[in-house]
């Protein structure tokens, strides 16, 4: 079924691409350089209490790491900004692996990127155009993480837009699995499946461009609550969170399905992030306030990037066993 287009753009504005952040942002040259830069070992990251990057790989083993991904990679406002047509974070997960790593990093992931930007240029909200991110690919670069999937079809600006617009009409019903009906709830989740084949296509084109690279794909977190509500953080309908959550789980397994279809690892972020939603006391993304100070609304926060850089260095040193 199509959504009306006013339900398609309430979540772009949340949170594939954001129009609040327009205003906190200055515009780019069309053809900004990907941020490249070469960082220094480092023995720790900043701790929180998801894993602990105790165990890191080798130093050295890693020398050139590319970053490709989406919003959920760029961690908006979460830290300050690195690149400003991305909305790239330069204190998000792969600047702090590249960190410990002591990697050359090329990170050119950028907030509301979908699988097709991956091999054709993205228009960004502040006008121009950022290059294919596998661009950033050589044949000698020894690492790459992938996170993206949640952008193809609309899929966050379908649910989380249609939500948050019907629970204003009806805040104790589940309006947004109503509107949707049979056969809406099935292309969504059909869609979210096509995510998975579209990602085992990445993890090929990575391969082609990259051949001797490490490739690792980093799952999303839990963002929505099945259990619990936030309206004031997170504003759904009461009977509408079920229905969000299981969508969000749904995107989670089908990265990682993709994953061992494809023969790479993966960092399980869902199940690392249990307890840290939106309405935890302790979350790990953002509700739906942005501030410049923490992080755009509902995208990751420092906390959460701290622990995603921990798991990957994790999963890279589990690798090496």
């Amino acid at each position: 079924m199509t959504l009306p287009t006013t339900a398609r753009r309430t979540l772009a504005a949340l949170l594939t691409a954001p129009l609040l952040a327009a205003s906190l942002v200055g515009c780019s040259d069309d053809d900004a350089d990907p941020d490249t830069s070469p960082v220094s070992p480092s023995s720790t990251i900043p701790r929180t209490d998801g894993p602990s990057p105790l165990a890191t790989p080798e130093p050295g083993r890693f020398p050139t790491y590319v970053a490709i991904g989406d919003s959920f990679t760029a961690a908006p406002l979460a830290g300050p900004t690195g690149d400003q047509s991305c909305l790239r974070s330069a204190q998000n997960y792969p600047a702090q692996v590249a960190e410990a790593l002591g990697a050359r990093l090329t990170d050119v992931s950028c907030t509301g990127a979908d699988t097709a930007a991956l091999v054709g240029a993205q228009r960004v909200l502040q006008g121009g155009a950022v290059p294919p991110q596998l661009q950033a690919l050589q044949p000698d670069t020894s690492l790459v993480t992938i996170g993206i999937g949640g952008n193809d079809f609309g899929i966050y600006s379908t649910l989380t837009g249609s939500c948050v617009q019907a629970a204003q009409q009806d805040p104790d019903g589940s309006p947004c699995r109503t509107t949707l009906g049979r056969d809406g709830v099935a292309e969504l989740r059909s869609n979210i499946r096509t995510v998975g084949d579209r990602l085992v296509a990445v993890v090929e084109g990575v391969r082609n461009r990259a051949p001797e690279a490490e490739v690792v794909v980093v799952g999303y977190p839990e963002i929505v609550p099945s259990d619990d509500t936030c309206p004031d953080l997170l504003p759904l309908a009461t009977g509408d969170y079920p229905f969000a959550a299981a969508m969000n789980e749904l995107l989670a397994d089908v990265q990682e399905e993709a994953a061992e279809r494809a023969d790479v690892p993966y960092v399980d972020l869902y199940a690392a992030s249990d307890g840290h939603d939106v309405c935890s006391d302790d979350p790990w993304i953002n509700g739906r306030t942005t501030s410049a100070a923490t992080a755009l609304a509902f995208h990751p926060l420092k906390v959460e990037q701290e622990a995603v850089a921990g798991l990957v260095l994790e999963k890279l040193a589990d690798d090496e066993d």
